[in-house]
């Protein structure tokens, strides 16, 4: 019986894998001489809601960002209304996986929002009843929407706003969490 990519076993697999494959790339760029340890790994798992995708990988180990693996992320999190790829700040990757950590979770996040070409969100800012930001962060990939299976959205809010590390917007009725990057301040649609 065949195994499918989002089979946990199969996952685990890849995971483990990259983090090998991200071993033996960063080490020499480590000034360690030890191998990183788990917790220098960072990783994300993420299912897009519009395109059904599934992504599940390490982006970094230790100070190093693994070039591929942002680029998979880019990729992911592109405009899903014209397919646009942005560039996504990494601080962004980080700031999911301390959630993840705060939480002490490691399922998947759903994401409803990564980057937003300027067409989509003037479109999406005009034809919306607010929300939507002329300047928004998503249009330079430092801001991501998102909710998390299993974890009320409140508690989701709560962790982000503790981490002091960007803007939380808390969107109960829609049932997400807008994260970004930029200067710490929070707000309730």
């Amino acid at each position: 019986m065949p195994v499918s990519l989002s089979h946990p076993a199969r996952r685990l697999f890849i995971r483990r894998t990259a983090q090998l494959a991200v071993a033996g790339i960063a080490a020499p760029l480590v000034p360690t001489p030890a191998l990183a340890t788990e917790s220098d790994v960072r990783s994300l798992a993420l299912d897009h809601t519009h395109t059904g995708e599934q992504l599940d990988l390490v982006y970094a180990q230790g100070e190093q960002y693994v070039p591929d693996a942002l680029a998979s992320l880019n990729h992911f999190l592109r405009d899903h209304y014209t397919g646009d790829v942005g560039v996504i700040d990494p601080n962004l990757f980080d700031l999911l996986h301390r959630v993840r950590l705060e939480l002490g979770v490691s399922q998947s996040f759903e994401v409803i929002s990564g980057y937003r070409c300027p067409t989509t969100n003037e479109t999406l800012r005009t034809t919306r009843s607010g929300g939507v930001a002329r300047r928004s962060l998503h249009m330079d990939g430092k801001a991501i929407d998102i909710r998390l299976p299993g974890v009320p959205l409140s508690e989701l809010r709560d962790v982000a706003l503790s981490l002091q590390a960007g803007g939380v917007g808390y969107y109960p009725s829609e049932q997400f969490l807008h994260l970004d990057t930029g200067r710490v301040r929070r707000w309730q649609g």
